[in-house]
């Protein structure tokens, strides 16, 4: 890892802050704005591919971006990724058809899986361990926060602006990341050569795109029995098939089939396919519903979903408490279940009668129901599997919770369009006005009540009618939540279960040194305070440092180029203090045989290294012993472990002995 100054780390961090802030708000900020896009473009059958084509993009492109950064290095594909995303931005902005905005959304949703998947790696790179958990728990909540807030958002630039300008704020903030990135991030690339799973990736990203079209045009744009429908069924199955065959043999799967023996594997991806489903599909048609028949701004339909958002943080912070303390979690996805069903059934019966008190009361069983399940799945899946397969696992969880997005605005789209297209036709003809006075919502709510209660009441038939087709989708939910498995909590795991980021896992590496760090990051954290844990470690190793020897070999160490050698006033640049502060710790060090000067350059003898040695061992054994529970049988996976914590233990013997400065 480059030794970064706090400040350094600061502005990195703010880079990939805004990198995320952007790929994660445009997953939603369009929402609010879909009444007046179809009322300008046209296409309202196309309507929710604006949301899907952006997610399926992301889906795929997070799974590439993490095998490109270590090909090329993560700042490179960061800052690639923020220009794809700007330019998808700025053809947004000047579309002149629904197929050129879906299109461009889709360039952009190429973009923002990159931002979002290297965003997590770049944590890894540029961030000492024992401070990862934290600053990953707030990207996570950086994620969750402005997925949910993005359809206000969207809704002022909406009204006060153009709907344009949902997609032409993100030029000037991206040119700030791309600036940002490219003078703070260090070029760091991964040892590793990847292999990456081209032929799984293709085959998963063509069969549900194939599927999602079916769903889309079928009994719209083609009958259901018609050829193209049929063949895109068709296509999807064989698709999914091979794709089960290509992953069976690939040397690098990216979704390796020996997970889904793991029976708390399948179930937590299945629930999370759900929790993403209902999410996604419910934010992107809530404001539909609110804007054609309660007839308010577009700003308005993005606050009134705001309830579902309070029921969302406010289960997943209580369930993430209570996991923490007891260990018990599987009646948080069964609840979880439960009540998203009865959610979506309560939000099935509303109608243009309905109070806006009694429709955010619905709207906060919705989101308490998501929250229920979403704050567990991932910490549960981490619980159970192999070290060997906690990166994959990981990733393949928010994986499918990306895909069951897609899934959810696609089918809710297709039923919506199916309904309005039949309930619509006879209501603008017992009106009497044409379909475009009524393509509006503001042009609906100024005709005559006479005119526009049928038209009302169309539009809201179709909103209840996609609801009521989806309460059987989190029933299903609720039946297979009942098959989780609950097996003893980790510590690591009890600890990641307060940290209400967690729950909103936004996509990450399949790398599992990444994930351990992670988990070991939250160990410390719930085992003490780190300098009674630094403390707790060197006395133990039986080194015979002091508290200034220790700083200073950790800093030699840490600071010490590929010549061998460390600086003093490099060190002392870095921490911003003068030189001659510095120099009474590594005269210390030298006079006891630790270390060696030549002039300004330090360097360990093989006593300081034997030292070093010593204070690394004792790290291993900590974390050997505090992070016994997910130590495996399987000698192959014992090895894996052993590698990476005699890695991870160098690593806190740098930060942790480099941190504090002579004491």
């Amino acid at each position: 890892m480059q030794v970064l100054t706090k400040r350094q780390v600061n502005v990195v961090f703010v880079a990939i802050l805004l990198g995320m802030l952007l790929a994660a708000l445009d997953q939603t900020i369009v929402s609010t704005a879909l009444p007046t896009i179809v009322a300008d473009l046209g296409g309202a059958g196309h309507m929710s591919w604006v949301v899907t084509a952006y997610l399926l993009a992301e889906t795929v492109s997070t799974v590439l971006a993490g095998k490109f950064g270590d090909l090329f290095g993560r700042k490179l594909v960061f800052q690639v990724s923020a220009i794809v995303f700007v330019a998808g931005s700025a053809l947004c902005g000047i579309a002149h058809n629904m197929a050129m905005l879906v299109g461009s959304r889709a360039l952009q949703g190429i973009g923002g899986g990159g931002l979002m998947v290297t965003a997590m790696a770049l944590i890894a790179d540029v961030i000492p361990l024992k401070d990862r958990g934290r600053y990953q728990g707030a990207l996570g909540a950086v994620f969750g926060i402005t997925t949910v807030v993005g359809p206000t958002l969207g809704g002022l630039f909406t009204d006060h602006l153009s709907w344009r300008w949902a997609f032409y704020i993100n030029v000037p903030v991206a040119a700030v990341v791309i600036a940002m990135a490219a003078k703070a991030i260090p070029s760091i690339r991964s040892a590793a050569r990847p292999v990456i799973d081209y032929a799984g990736i293709g085959l998963v990203a063509g069969a549900s795109t194939a599927m999602i079209l079916a769903l889309e045009w079928g009994g719209g744009e083609y009958a259901w029995t018609s050829p193209m429908i049929i063949g895109l069924f068709a296509g999807s199955i064989l698709g999914y098939a091979a794709f089960v065959a290509v992953e069976l043999r690939a040397p690098e799967p990216m979704l390796p089939m020996r997970l889904f023996r793991n029976s708390v594997f399948t179930v937590c991806s299945t629930l999370s396919f759900i929790v993403g489903f209902a999410m996604l599909g419910a934010m992107t048609f809530l404001p539909t519903y609110l804007q054609y028949v309660d007839g308010v701004s577009a700003t308005g339909s993005g606050v009134r979903t705001l309830p579902m958002v309070a029921g969302l943080f406010t289960t997943s912070m209580f369930s993430g408490t209570v996991v923490s303390r007891t260990g018990r979690y599987k009646m948080f996805p069964v609840a979880g279940g439960a009540t998203l069903a009865a959610g979506l059934f309560l939000m099935s019966t509303i109608g243009p009668g309905t109070s806006a008190w009694l429709q955010s009361l619905y709207m906060f069983v919705i989101g308490a129901g998501i929250g229920l399940s979403m704050q567990v799945l991932t910490i549960v899946v981490q619980n159970t599997v192999p070290y060997a397969d906690l990166g994959t696992a990981t990733s393949g969880v928010t994986f499918f919770r990306t895909l069951g997005s897609s899934f959810g605005t696609a089918i809710f789209g297709a039923l919506y369009s199916s309904r309005i297209e039949e309930s619509l036709g006879a209501a603008l003809g017992s009106a009497g006005v044409p379909a475009t006075a009524v393509a509006d919502p503001a042009a609906l709510h100024r005709l005559p009540a006479a005119q526009s209660a049928p038209i009302i009441e169309a539009y809201a038939d179709a909103v209840t009618y996609v609801f009521r087709w989806v309460v059987p989708v989190a029933v299903l939910g609720f039946l297979i939540a009942w098959l989780l498995k609950e097996l003893p909590l980790r510590d690591s795991a009890r600890a990641a279960a307060t940290d209400v980021g967690e729950g909103f896992s936004p996509p990450v590496p399949d790398d599992r040194l990444t994930q351990l760090e992670r988990q070991i990051s939250d160990t410390m954290r719930r085992a003490g305070q780190d300098r009674t844990v630094m403390e707790r470690v060197l006395a133990d190793s039986g080194a015979t440092l002091n508290p200034a020897q220790a700083w200073a070999m950790g800093q030699t160490h840490l600071h010490t180029t590929a010549r061998g050698r460390a600086e003093v006033p490099a060190i002392a640049r870095h921490h911003r203090m003068p030189p001659e502060v510095l120099e009474p710790a590594f005269t210390d060090l030298c006079d006891a045989g630790y270390a060696r000067r030549d002039g300004e350059r330090v360097q360990l003898t093989d006593a300081g290294q034997e030292q070093f040695e010593r204070v690394k061992h004792a790290w291993h054994q900590w974390l050997d012993a505090h992070l016994d529970d997910i130590t495996m049988s399987d000698p192959d996976d014992r090895a894996l472990l052993d590698q990476a914590l005699g890695n991870i233990a160098g690593r806190l013997v740098d930060e942790e002995l480099a941190a504090p400065g002579p004491r």
